[in-house]
């Protein structure tokens, strides 16, 4: 017990309360304190030593009741305050394994551990009650999924939730969306200054509620994604020959799948020459040469393009060799340029590289 203080009075920077002879302060005993009034004084303790204490997920009558507390009170003596330290260290010893308060935290303890269908049917059949800052979980989701609320909530409302994010977060959000309503949502955000703490929290906690409203998908991308990628790595007869069943299907459909697919022949608009080095480095030899020495007809265009982009040097040691390699089997070629997309793709999910937009987007 008095190793466990001394650590605790180090810890905190405090003179070594435990070493304190209560003897020494004649007829001095504790003051007998309510447990509101201990917590007042831990809390004081920690915070005047500089420790940054997160209350903010506290309910909030009891962050109220702490405020209340706190100002009443005035002088401690250092034996009452020797016998809380005392008494709050013992406590702390004893407890072997704590708990999250109430369902919310309860669910994020067993995120990743439990299926997101299961969390959905919980939520629902116990109903929703949302505890802590709302604003901090809003800030990690996934962006796609606030679309919909700056779409069609009401303009003060998507204006506040714009102006909770972080800067690079609302400008991609911004956007996305249709010129007449981005202007609208910038002005209305000049108009947030007055809006008081208590009713951005309700608006984040109305966010998060209809959030978790929404039905879980089954599927973490779209069709328009699950598509393309499909046909990303398909035989090329295979790809048009969907691509054209599709465009008699659903026209508009086939179009945003094409907006979504990626190939070797898509390099030269969709890559900065300035990448080409850094997904060559990422590519075996063997595999590049392979897919530039079976580049033909347009896919030509796309073998230039990347010996253009890299060193002189590499360039024709790599025409060399393709030269000594002949004529490549169309089946190789075409796997060594899948090899090459997938790590593009690779590269994009990591960040290392960006893909250029279409022109027409």
């Amino acid at each position: 017990m008095s190793d466990a203080l001394t650590t605790f009075d180090q810890n905190l920077g405090l003179p070594d309360l435990h070493g304190l002879d209560d003897s020494l302060v004649p007829g001095v005993e504790p003051r007998a304190l309510s447990r509101k009034q201990k917590a007042a004084i831990v809390v004081r303790l920690l915070l005047s030593e500089g420790i940054n204490l997160k209350l903010s997920d506290m309910p909030e009558e009891v962050q109220t009741e702490l405020a209340h507390q706190m100002s009443t009170m005035r002088f401690v003596d250092r034996v009452t305050l020797k016998a809380v330290i005392d008494e709050f260290v013992e406590q702390i010893e004893a407890v072997g394994l704590s708990f999250p308060g109430g369902l919310e935290g309860a669910l994020n303890v067993l995120d990743g551990t439990i299926s997101a269908a299961t969390v959905a049917r919980i939520r629902k059949a116990k109903g929703f009650n949302f505890t802590g800052d709302p604003w901090e979980t809003i800030t990690g989701l996934d962006p796609a999924r606030l679309l919909p609320v700056l779409e069609e909530e009401c303009v003060e409302i998507a204006a506040v939730v714009l102006s909770k994010l972080k800067v690079a977060t609302a400008a991609e959000l911004l956007g996305k969306i249709p010129g007449p309503r981005a202007r609208k949502l910038a002005y209305a955000i000049s108009l947030t200054g007055g809006v008081e703490p208590a009713v951005v929290e309700r608006i984040g906690r109305a966010v998060i509620e209809r959030l978790d409203a929404q039905p879980s998908r089954a599927f973490a991308d779209g069709p328009v994604e699950r598509v393309g990628a499909i046909l990303n790595f398909a035989p090329g007869a295979t790809r048009d020959e969907v691509l054209e069943g599709l465009d008699e299907e659903d026209a508009s459909f086939a179009e945003e799948v094409r907006k979504a697919i990626f190939t070797f022949a898509n390099i030269p608009e969709r890559i900065d020459p300035r990448d080409i080095p850094k997904i060559t480095r990422d590519v075996d030899q063997a595999v590049l040469i392979t897919a530039l020495a079976g580049a033909t007809g347009p896919m030509e265009k796309t073998a230039e393009f990347i010996l253009t982009a890299i060193s002189k040097r590499m360039a024709e040691q790599i025409r060399e060799e393709m030269a000594t390699l002949g004529n490549v089997k169309p089946k190789d070629a075409e796997e060594a340029m899948n090899t090459i997309v997938t790590a593009i793709r690779e590269l994009e999910a990591a960040g290392e590289i960006l893909l250029l937009a279409d022109e027409d987007e």
